[in-house]
């Protein structure tokens, strides 16, 4: 009878959590000595290896790149046919193999000899040729992978892929990255969008702005957000400069107690609105709309120092972003 599926499932989690704990332990010098020769890097970091190894390697240059330290992976097998030439004088090279005895790789290594870049390893077996002509050695070796029969690699590049996520983590703290940093290599993401995208971006303005002056009856306010359809109006003085805001539910809210639409938007109108300046990032604007005390789905956007009336902005036009 087969085992149950949650049986291998839970000895696939152990046998990977127990060669972590393991990888731990041998964190020292080594990967210090890693982080100096990534750091001290005028080129490019280059990942390179075979088969799943070289996925891990491919997965780590992406994170590396994204996190502000310029990694390329460079496929073992495409390297010995032409692809060796991405190799230059600047470059550190980190090879990944669970054997360690990987051939392809050990052909590629008197290129990176001539050049006299640094070669690192991540290797789950230490004591082999190829081992012992790098110049740093991290210990990526498992006692089990924790696939049947332990025929496929499992544990092994896990403790791969972590090595890879630590050195990320220890060159961004080293080199201060901050979200602003990450975000200009994540343009399309979300958090590219948050922190680049500013209010100014995502506002309408224009023709589009809804205004009223607070004079105006409140009939006249109604077709006016009918007509922009934006859920909110600025209120002017004549100066044109910010009087008060009004949305509406303000409206409905004023509906449900008295029905004379002839009263004066100045009676109803919020005074002192919550407003946002065109240089707030669009998390930002999601702090101040997503504040404690009262959620805002529309707000108007105004020059902090002239409060004059730049745009209207919605919660929606955020979430219309992603």
């Amino acid at each position: 009878m087969n085992p149950p599926c949650s049986n291998i499932a839970r000895k696939v989690f152990e046998c990977q959590i127990t060669a972590l704990r393991k990888a731990v332990s041998f964190l020292g010098a080594s990967f210090e000595q890693t982080v100096e020769a990534c750091l001290a890097c005028k080129g490019k970091i280059i990942f390179c290896g075979v088969g799943k190894s070289g996925l891990i390697g491919r997965k780590i240059a992406a994170t590396l790149s994204s996190t502000g330290s310029p990694a390329v992976f460079l496929n073992a097998n495409e390297a010995l046919h032409g692809d060796l030439g991405i190799l230059g004088s600047n470059d550190v090279l980190v090879m990944i193999s669970k054997s360690g005895t990987t051939s392809e790789l050990l052909r590629i290594l008197p290129k990176a000899r001539s050049l006299g870049i640094p070669c690192i390893g991540i290797f789950g077996n230490l004591k082999t040729p190829l081992a012992s002509r790098m110049d740093i050695l991290l210990d990526a070796s498992v006692e089990e992978e924790g696939s049947p029969f332990g025929l496929a690699p499992m544990a092994s590049t896990t403790v791969a892929l972590v090595l890879g996520d630590a050195l990320a983590a220890a060159l961004m703290s080293i080199r201060g990255l901050t979200e602003a940093d990450f975000a200009t290599n994540h343009p399309a993401g979300q958090l590219g969008k948050n922190l680049l995208l500013k209010a100014a971006d995502v506002m309408h303005f224009g023709n589009q702005l809804p205004k009223i002056r607070p004079e105006q009856s409140i009939k006249e306010a109604v077709l006016e957000l009918t007509r922009k359809n934006l859920g909110g109006l600025c209120v002017l003085d004549e100066k044109g400069l910010l009087a008060g805001f009004l949305t509406d539910g303000d409206i409905r809210k004023y509906l449900s107690k008295a029905d004379d639409l002839q009263v004066s938007v100045r009676l109803i109108m919020t005074q002192n609105p919550v407003c946002l300046d065109p240089g707030m990032s669009l998390a930002q604007v999601l702090d101040i709309m997503e504040g404690p005390e009262k959620q805002i789905y529309v707000a108007p956007v105004v020059d902090s120092e002239s409060r004059k009336v730049l745009g209207i902005l919605r919660m929606h036009d955020i979430l219309q972003q992603g």
